[in-house]
Formats: C-alpha cells, structure tokens, sequence
C-alpha cells in the first residue's frame, strides 16, 4: 500500500476554552470592581450630604457652587468648586470661601482622607467683606481614622500668605515658605476626654504683627500637649481653652526650638489657665546669641536706673567691680553689652549647639511676659 493511502488517526481537536476561563474571570472581576466602585461613590455622596444635614442643625453650612464624584477606578474623589462655609454660632459668626477643593480617599485604605485646597482664602463676618485673605502654593491635608473617630490630622501649607484688611489697604500680617501643623490623639476618645498632641514646624515665617522680633524671618518647631479638653465636638477654641481652665489642665510645651540668623533659642515647661482666661506658669529657655535679641525685646528698659530690672543689672554690673576694679564700668560703656552681660549674670551659664548661650526662666503671670529680667508684653486672655 502506497504511503499516500495510508489511513491516519484524525488530529485531536484543540479545546478552546481553558483560554477563556481566565478572560471570563477578568470581565467578571472588572465588572464587578466598577458595580462596587459605583456603589462606592454613591454611598460617599449620601455620607456628605447626611454629614451636612447634622452641620446644619448645629450652625454650620457648607456649600460648592458644583460638586463632582470621580477618581475611578483605585479613588474616591470629590472635587468642590467655589467651596464654603458659614459658623453662625460662634461669636462673632465667621464665614470662609476658597477657590477650589478636592478631597480624595483610596478605596484599598479606607481611613486616610487626604484633601487639597485651591487658593485664596476669604475670612470675615457673613455678608461682608473678608477681613482676611490667606494665599498659598500648596495646600494640603490629612485625616487618619474614621469621620467620627479621627485619630491624626495633619495640615501643610508651602508659601502661606495671610494678609488683613480693616477697609483700607491689605496689611501684610504672615508670611513663610513652609507651615506644618499636625495633630495627634495621645489618649482618651473625641468624646471623652481627650489627650491632644500638637506639633508646629514653620520655615522661614514673618509675622510682625505679633511681635516686633518676628518681623525678621525665623525657623520654629513646637511640640506640645493639651490636657483638660471635655471633648473635641465642634465648637469655637475660647470654649475649649475655658474648658482646659475648668478641668485644671495645662499647656505643656515639651519642646520649642525658634532660630533666627545667629541666634538660636529653646524652651520647655508647663503653663495653665487663671479664672479669667490669663496664662499662668513658666518656661526654661536657654539662648544662644541674646546680645542680638536683646534690642527687640526692649532691653533697653535694662540700662534704666530707675527700672527693677535696671537696678538688678546695676547690682550684677557692680559685683563686677568688687572682683575686678572698672570691669563695671567698662561693660556700661555699651548699652548692648551691659544688658548682655547683666542678663549672662541673673542667668545661668549654658551651651546650645557649640555655642555659648544663657538659661533665663520665661515667666507667664496673669499673661504677663517676663523673659529673666526683661519685661516682653502681654499675652490677652484665651477665652
């Protein structure tokens, strides 16, 4: 029989559909992502509009002149234009309105809220001109936890600018290239006594308007703690400060670094609340390059003879000259050096950062500021 005659077994048919099985899983999953992706953002929408519903009732509005819900597939975005608010129960009632707002939030990580904020910022009375006017590069936040039981916030800010108006030309009121403030729950619930961890970083900040020294650029890192809070429900910060006073809390500043050019200051203690809302307590600072602060904390009351303060530096500068004859004399030859080194005397000898530096205690008494002997100002009541 001829080769080309042979009978051969007919070639087994491919089966063709162990290859769809995966295709028909990957429709099934996508569909299935997008169901619960939209589901998703519905929900979302009915949470933000139940959540300012229960504003509302407690007298405070918000508002978007249009709202959109995207962010498919990974994100849960809700994107505001025109953004603002009202909060007519506290006194005086305060209205806010930006640019822009979009808050977002991962749908694999469910308790981190991250938003961005669109510039500028209005501030002032409702139905009337702002009185203040923030602007910024960047401005971002974030929120870890759950709506009604958060755990962290944080806020930064790149290139802050806050300016104030009282119906004439806007008064440049703070400026720096870098604002952080973060906030922590250390113990306790929102509800229920809670323990608040607060920490502060600016670079490069300007704020004359709240002290004649911070009208030159200058670095800050603050850490600190509140204790006393009843809770942390809405409500304006002069209730909460008047709630701290009445549970006999405190302020406690566990560290506070502020560096301006050569100088480089540190501090640490504990403050509370008198019955009017006043500051009572004391911090340790200890500072490096005080001849140079000195000027802008108006240490020319030092070389007063008339003042305390100048009759404790007249003493010190004295005691110079028991121990060595026209030592006294020579340092009262300069304003700027007597005070330096009469306050080196009613302080205490210390290093910061390879420098010499001088600890003095920064007293607070019924709000008034006392830097060792040197007399800074008062601070108003906080409620």
């Amino acid at each position: 029989m001829d080769a080309d005659q042979m009978d051969y077994p007919a070639p087994a048919r491919r089966r063709s559909w162990p290859l769809l099985v995966p295709f028909l899983l990957l429709v099934i999953l996508a569909g299935g992502w997008c169901a619960f992706w939209f589901y998703a953002a519905d929900k979302a929408q009915g949470i933000i509009t139940d959540w300012r519903q229960r504003e509302a009732k407690s007298g405070r509005v918000y508002g978007c002149a249009q709202e959109n819900i995207g962010g498919f597939p990974f994100r849960i975005e809700v994107r505001c234009s025109d953004p603002r608010a009202e909060f007519r129960t506290t006194q005086p009632p305060l209205a806010l309105r930006a640019a822009d707002l979009l808050v977002a939030l991962q749908i694999y990580q469910p308790n981190l809220l991250i938003a961005e904020f669109g510039g500028p910022l209005a501030m002032g009375d409702p139905g009337q001109p702002a009185r203040f006017t923030a602007n910024w590069s960047l401005g971002r936040a974030s929120v870890r936890g759950t709506p009604r039981n958060p755990e962290r916030v944080s806020i930064t800010f790149d290139d802050p600018v806050l300016d104030r108006s009282d119906g004439a030309a806007p008064e440049r009121a703070f400026t720096a290239k870098h604002a952080e403030l973060h906030g922590r729950l250390a113990s306790g619930t929102v509800r229920d006594k809670p323990v608040i961890d607060i920490a502060l970083n600016l670079a490069s900040a300007v704020a004359p308007a709240l002290h004649p020294l911070a009208a030159q650029p200058f670095d800050a890192d603050l850490d600190s703690q509140l204790v006393g809070l009843r809770n942390f429900d809405p409500k304006p910060w002069a209730q909460r400060f008047r709630e701290i006073q009445q549970a006999r809390g405190r302020i406690e500043v566990r560290a506070l670094r502020v560096r301006q050019g050569d100088a480089l200051a540190v501090a640490a203690g504990t403050l509370g609340l008198t019955d009017t809302g006043l500051l009572n307590g004391e911090l340790q600072v200890t500072v490096a390059g005080l001849d140079k602060l000195l000027p802008a904390l108006g240490a020319d009351q030092l070389v007063r003879p008339e003042s305390a303060a100048g009759q404790k530096l007249d003493s010190a500068l004295n005691s110079l000259d028991r121990v060595i004859p026209g030592l006294g004399g020579l340092a009262r030859q300069k304003a700027g050096l007597g005070v330096a080194a009469g306050a080196a005397l009613i302080g205490q000898p210390a290093e910061l950062d390879g420098k010499r530096a001088v600890r003095l205690p920064l007293r607070f008494v019924e709000g008034e500021m006392q830097l060792g002997p040197i007399k800074l100002g008062k601070v108003g009541p906080l409620f």
